[in-house]
């Protein structure tokens, strides 16, 4: 009887037949989507989706040591008047300053070193900017060395700003690199290259760090981005007071942006080490040992890696993870 009426519905009601039509389209082009890699809503994915899952590769880490750190000083800056810079080394360094850069000329030096000889020293980095800068300033940085030093544009150059927006120069832009061949040879990171900006007469945002660079030996180059961490994991809450100067940050807790969210603590490594660390968000039975990328949540074992395409925390696509212990998956 049921089947009388959808027949008679059919044949009389050209609704009925572009519902139809419309819903098989739209199921065709899911699954067809879906075969070729695209996401598509799960309620329109195949049962059986779960079984084709190929594991995400697996992204071989190293850990290196970041032997510089370099943050604004505490006092006013200015185009005029110059600023404070506070670099922090793990070794004998040369802080170069080089005011009003070229924009052009910087990205063409640092993809020079990727390509060509590798900027770790201040002379070369200097002939990769083909003198593409108003003035140039160096200092000598001892790895004891906590003391602030002042940058300024000669005065000869009269240059009060750098004209309006949009600017084809940085105003300052600071680069450090190892003063001792041997500790070249020791680290992987050779130079840092961090850009300032400087109020002046045209555009008087205050002075702030626009963005920093890490280079490798390699020809590598990892942008360097700020670490937060949670409230509830002991940091403090409160708004920090204006009016007291933070403490320069170890050059060690400065990481590429690839190396993780927030620097681990002296119990969190004991954990980790000894297996203790918090549990897998999908089987609540390993321990978590997967970093999933690109979007770095710690949030899975071993064993339940291999079954996902997507974050179970962010739902981000996975493109590859690392083990944050090298140890053989339990299969549990």
């Amino acid at each position: 009887m049921a089947a009388v009426f959808l027949v008679t519905l059919y044949e009389y009601s050209p609704l009925f037949y572009i519902s139809v039509v419309s819903l098989c389209f739209v199921i065709t082009a899911a699954m067809v989507l879906g075969w070729f890699g695209f996401d598509v809503p799960v309620i329109l994915r195949s049962s059986d989706e779960a079984e084709s899952v190929l594991p995400a590769p697996e992204k071989r880490m190293v850990q290196v040591t970041n032997p510089f750190a370099l943050e604004l000083g505490s006092g006013t800056a200015s185009v005029t008047d110059g600023v404070f810079l506070r670099p922090c080394c793990l070794e004998p360094c040369v802080l170069s300053c080089f005011w009003g850069c070229g924009v052009h000329a910087l990205q063409g030096a640092l993809q020079a070193h990727q390509h060509g000889p590798r900027l770790n020293t201040p002379q070369r980095f200097q002939e990769a900017l083909h003198l593409q800068y108003n003035h140039c300033q160096s200092f000598h940085i001892g790895s004891e060395d906590r003391e602030e030093r002042h940058t300024e544009m000669a005065a000869e150059q009269g240059i009060t700003d750098f004209g309006l927006l949009p600017r084809d120069r940085y105003p300052l832009v600071a680069v450090l690199t190892l003063a001792e061949p041997e500790a070249r040879e020791a680290y992987n990171i050779v130079a840092s290259v961090t850009v300032v900006h400087v109020p002046d007469d045209k555009y008087s945002l205050s002075a702030r760090i626009l963005f920093q660079h890490l280079l490798t030996s390699q020809g590598n180059m990892y942008e360097l981005k700020p670490l937060f961490m949670s409230a509830e994991s002991g940091g403090s809450s409160e708004p920090p007071d204006p009016n007291q100067s933070p403490e320069p940050p170890d050059a060690q807790d400065w990481a590429p942006s690839g190396g993780g969210e927030s620097p681990m603590t002296e119990e969190e490594e004991r954990d980790w080490s000894e297996g203790k660390a918090r549990d897998c968000v999908v089987c609540q039975n390993a321990s978590v040992n997967r970093v999933l990328l690109p979007c770095r949540h710690a949030c899975v074992c071993d064993s339940c890696v291999s079954h996902f395409q997507h974050c179970p925390i962010c739902r981000a696509f996975v493109i590859e993870s690392f083990a944050l212990l090298q140890r053989p998956a339990t299969g549990e």
